[in-house]
């Protein structure tokens, strides 16, 4: 599976995000879920969901704290990479 995401280490935490399609961050129990299957491939960091809408605003899951964070964060700041699993 290819996907697109970044590790990031911010004050102290580091943690993952993974875009995703916006359906998956408007189910709570699909969301969590699709965390949990990535969880692994990032040893384990918490990991954040995000998804855009037809405007490219993002919208975070996971994490409140980290999802908090991240709403304030410009998406080219992200350093975005593919990855394979």
């Amino acid at each position: 599976m290819k996907f697109q995401g970044a590790v990031i280490r911010e004050q102290g935490v580091k943690f993952a995000i993974v875009i995703v399609k916006r359906h998956v961050v408007q189910n709570a129990t699909k969301a969590s879920e699709t965390i949990r299957c990535f969880t692994p491939s990032f040893g384990g960091i918490p990991v954040i969901l995000m998804a855009q809408d037809s405007r490219g605003t993002p919208t975070y899951y996971g994490r409140k704290d980290i999802a908090r964070f991240m709403s304030n964060v410009s998406l080219r700041a992200i350093p975005w990479r593919n990855y394979t699993i």
